[in-house]
């Protein structure tokens, strides 16, 4: 074998070529920075055109002639191992045959190159931000993977089956788009009310935005103070009361509270009117007097997850603003008060955006629940979107069942007027945390009026409430906090039953401090943190009473069964 086919050769020949563009380059920039009337500057240092092309030359050709110098018997396997953990790489294929492993190699390359890229840009860093993600998006977008030609799996699939993954593809694809939305779940495995949202209760109360249920207690005795929760207005309740066993509801049913819930109805022509205010009168405010008169006390306990957290935090500041003591406490769940710090999703919207939604539906109109349910999906688009495209339309497989994506698959509209008042005053003003800032049911908010102790849950990998965010709302309002850090993201960190002993979360009782010094003295758990909650719950009892036998009262009596009609309709 003479010298030019050997690794070593392969390598040096490459090395070279690089060399030569190298050169070519540097005489380009050299007369480059010669027209531009800059010359005379120390020749030491490489104008920076010049050191950039060539650096990222260098990072480019590299893992290539790593491929080349281990496909001629140099190899090495652990860039293999790196690519091969990624989930659209896990095919023998992309590790064993020199096509696909080259495709693949060429891909991680041109990738972090364009990354790296991004990252050298002189923009401010909300900017560079936005290029990171947009980059992101288009990253994700070319993977080999994405494709039928440099997929293995689905040429693999297509031979098999005689082309009729391709037909139950595009036939996928079709149904799809008469849809408007990427089908991610076996959709005929799931009915709310038949396997989904099935503890036990009744709709006590309903007007043209919420209808409340109240759910039927398991225990002798109950939580003389219920519990009302307020689950986010842009999702279906039913996240916390997916099924036996994996229903928050249901565990704190059975933990003697009493609980009730406010079911958002998805928005329709008769409600596309309805403002922020309106979700504060009609939905937490009005839902906080129904649960008092029908359990006959002054104070309730709350919950609020996500977005209705942050209803919740609202609907307190305008009780403290009113001087009217009807809370015994607030749970928030992944909630953001002090929106300084919004993760990617604040990168999405912006002032541009939220004033192009001002001008088309901000005096009237629907926001889709299927744009709202594409924008979290382009926040982890290899997950949510890519990875079923790949498998529905050039695979032509049909789709697991799976709860939390039927959930998330449910979405919910907005009216107009509400959507565009919340994004004004949270993403692109950040106005609620601020004292005197906005004016909310005919009242000057500030939060630092609602004296309440408060139950604060963050998840630790949540890429839509980063846990710093909601770390800050210890100091904005409430007393006595309790911070708890959960493993795992938005939603699978709230959702984790102590029954199924699976993650962690972390614990510190000092809260004098900031995000990261309070995590690096935390202590970490095994399990669940519900049971956490339930104890805080506990410490914060006004004792206990029979429970109820019927549900309701001669006020407000039995509408429906549980889960109601409004959680029913559909929105997609």
């Amino acid at each position: 074998m003479n010298s030019s086919s050997s690794p070593d050769g392969t390598s040096a020949y490459l090395e070279s070529l690089m060399r030569a563009g190298q050169q070519s380059m540097k005489q380009f920039d050299e007369a480059l920075v010669s027209a531009m009337g800059i010359e005379g500057k120390p020749a030491a240092r490489e104008p920076w055109p010049f050191a950039f092309t060539a650096n990222m030359q260098r990072q480019f050709w590299s893992p290539v002639m790593d491929f080349w110098k281990g496909f001629l018997g140099d190899a090495s396997p652990d860039g293999a191992r790196r690519s091969g953990q990624e989930r659209r790489f896990q095919d023998e294929a992309w590790q064993h045959s020199p096509y696909y492993e080259l495709v693949k190699k060429s891909y991680l390359t041109t990738s972090k190159q364009l990354a790296e890229f991004v990252d050298e840009a002189e923009v401010d860093e909300k900017s560079k931000l936005q290029l990171r993600f947009y980059a992101r998006q288009f990253i994700d977008a070319m993977s080999p993977s994405n494709f039928p030609a440099t997929n293995p799996e689905v040429i693999r699939t297509a031979i098999q089956t005689r082309s009729g993954s391709l037909v139950a593809g595009m036939k996928n694809l079709i149904e799809d788009l008469q849809k408007g939305r990427i089908t991610r779940v076996d959709e005929s495995a799931f009915e709310v009310g038949r396997n989904l949202a099935v503890t036990r209760g009744s709709v006590v109360f309903e007007n043209e935005l919420i209808q409340l249920i109240q759910y039927k207690p398991q225990t002798a005795e109950v939580e003389k103070t219920p519990l009302l929760i307020v689950p986010p207005c842009i999702n279906k309740y039913y996240l916390l009361d997916l099924g036996a066993g994996n229903s928050f509801v249901e565990y704190a049913v059975s933990r003697g509270h009493q609980v009730f819930l406010i079911s958002w109805r998805s928005a329709v022509p008769e409600i596309q009117n309805l403002t922020w205010d309106d979700y504060l009168n009609l939905g937490v405010l009005r839902s906080i007097d129904v649960v008092r008169d029908i359990a006959k006390v002054d104070q309730i306990h709350t919950l609020g997850f996500c977005v209705g957290g942050t209803i919740l935090s609202c609907a307190a500041g305008v009780l403290a603003a009113r001087g009217e003591d009807k809370l015994a406490s607030i749970t928030l769940l992944t909630t953001m008060i002090d929106f300084a710090d919004t993760g990617e999703i604040g990168l999405l919207i912006d002032q541009n955006s939220v004033a192009m939604r001002e001008a088309t539906i901000g005096m009237g109109g629907i926001l889709p629940g299927k744009e709202l349910a594409f924008t979290f999906g382009t926040l982890r688009a290899n997950d949510l979107i890519w990875r079923y495209v790949v498998e529905s339309y050039l695979k032509g497989a049909t789709p697991d069942a799976f709860d939390l994506l039927y959930w998330d698959s449910d979405s919910v509209s907005l009216p107009g007027p509400m959507y565009c008042w919340y994004t004004r005053n949270t993403y692109v003003e950040n106005k609620i945390k601020e004292p005197g800032a906005t004016t909310q049911c005919g009242e000057r908010i500030d939060l630092a009026k609602v004296k309440v102790p408060m139950f604060i849950l963050a998840s630790r990998e949540d890429h839509i409430v980063p846990w710093q965010s909601a770390f800050r709302s210890k100091d904005l309002m409430g007393k006595d906090p309790c911070f708890v850090l959960a493993a795992s993201g938005h939603v699978a960190g709230v959702i984790n039953p102590p029954a199924r002993n699976k993650r962690s979360y972390w614990v510190n009782d000092n809260l004098n401090c900031d995000a990261s010094k309070w995590l690096e003295k935390a202590d970490e758990k095994p399990g669940s943190w519900w049971p956490v909650w339930d104890g805080w719950m506990k410490s914060h009892s006004s004792g206990s009473i029979q429970a109820p036998a019927e549900l309701g009262n001669d006020t407000f009596g039995v509408l429906e069964p549980a889960p109601g009609r409004y959680v029913r309709q559909k929105s997609n």
